[in-house]
Formats: C-alpha cells, structure tokens, sequence
C-alpha cells in the first residue's frame, strides 16, 4: 500500500500539476487550476480518464466541447486531441493508462 497525498495548492500558487503515481502502464497526474486557466490543445498516447474532484473543466476533444463535473468522468482515446478551461477553481484527477 502506498497512500499518495494531493495538497489542495491553488491558496499558493494558480495552475499546479503534480505526477502524483507511476506503476506499470499508468501515470496519476492531480491537476489544480483557477477559474478561466486553460491547457493548450495536445495529445497523449494512452488510454485517459478525467476525474474531477471539486469545480467544472471543459474539454474540447477532436472538435467536440464536453463539460465534466465530480458527478462524471471523461474517457479519451489515445492520441485524441484534447484541451481544457477550468470554468471554475478545479482539481482533477488525469490517469493515462498505455495500451
């Protein structure tokens, strides 16, 4: 067992990126961003999952907006082109998981 810790960090700083695991085939990232802060449009070769914790990020991949809350999760295909706007403070959850 290996309990990682994900500090709230947005009360020292905006946008905050931490690699917070890495086992096998799968990197844990926590990302924290404040309201209207945006990650440029890029792509992964993985599997990706977005859970978000607390506040609301819209996605746009391949094109297609999409708008994801605690209350879902968003799944991307590898090398699916993707960015993202927290439309309020966020924290989330990014695993990218190789095929």
């Amino acid at each position: 067992m290996d309990l990682k810790k994900t500090p709230f960090m947005l009360n020292e700083k905006k946008k905050h990126i931490q690699k917070a695991a890495s086992f096998q085939k799968t990197t844990i990232l926590n990302i924290q961003m404040q309201q209207g802060e945006m990650i440029a449009e890029h792509a992964v070769d993985a599997d990706v999952v977005i859970i978000v914790r607390s506040g609301e990020v819209s996605f746009t991949v391949e094109g297609e907006a999409v708008q994801v809350r605690p209350e879902n999760l968003l799944h991307m295909e590898p090398l699916e082109k993707h960015s993202l706007k927290a439309e309020s403070a966020c924290d989330l959850i990014v695993m990218q998981i190789q095929r």
